[in-house]
């Protein structure tokens, strides 16, 4: 089924049958990774500080089923604390290139080592060396500094870099996605899914916009 018809059913209110979101969500990411000029998997990440204070940030998706959404970190970053202090977060991909952007709120919760040894085995060897080298969020005297470290550690792992233990990644589990399509004179198509927890169905519903 293409993104159109699920998109033309999502906003018809005749229609009765039951879309899934993460199979929708599937179909617009899909159709983004063929307009976008950069990074179709960026997401505004937020979390919550131990004042209830909001951090947001710019992340990328790097996994992703029908658990969830998973970005991966240094655990001991500002944001990695946070969500260990409070394991909910949100996060919106904006795709302008389509007018289109996908919300999403939830609980967190960390991967396995075993998804997050495969994913760091798969980045390049210059970010495996920067995970060990940058003590992300942390005050840096200079640049040369984080680059002399840098150097240090590709002498340590010339060739293979064993993943750091304070690198892993978390997984938004959603409570809530909502779909959000551009329209004319901002009278824009709205449709939220919402479930009570993660073992109840969602239920849509649309929103004014």
């Amino acid at each position: 089924m293409s993104n159109k018809d699920l998109t033309s059913k999502l906003f018809d209110d005749k229609n009765n049958e039951i879309i899934d979101p993460f199979d929708l969500f599937l179909e617009w990411y899909e159709q983004a990774k063929k307009t976008e000029t950069n990074d179709a998997n960026a997401l505004s990440f937020a979390s919550v500080d131990e004042n209830g204070m909001p951090d947001v940030r710019i992340l990328l998706m790097n996994g992703f089923d029908k658990r969830g959404f998973v970005v991966y970190m240094n655990l001991n970053s500002t944001k990695g604390k946070q969500l260990k202090n409070n394991p909910k977060a949100a996060a919106v991909f904006h795709w302008k290139t389509l007018r289109m952007q996908i919300r999403i709120r939830g609980l967190i919760e960390q991967v396995s080592n075993e998804e997050a040894d495969k994913y760091f085995s798969s980045r390049p060897y210059g970010s495996k060396i920067g995970a060990h080298a940058s003590h992300q969020s942390k005050p840096l005297s200079n640049r040369d500094e984080l680059l002399n470290r840098t150097k240090e550690i590709e002498k340590q792992y010339p060739n293979i870099v064993p993943r750091p233990k304070h690198w892993s990644g978390y997984r938004i589990l959603p409570l809530e996605i909502e779909f959000w399509k551009d329209g004319e004179f901002r009278l824009h198509d709205r449709v939220v899914f919402k479930r009570k927890d993660l073992n109840s169905p969602f239920t849509p519903t649309r929103l004014n916009p």
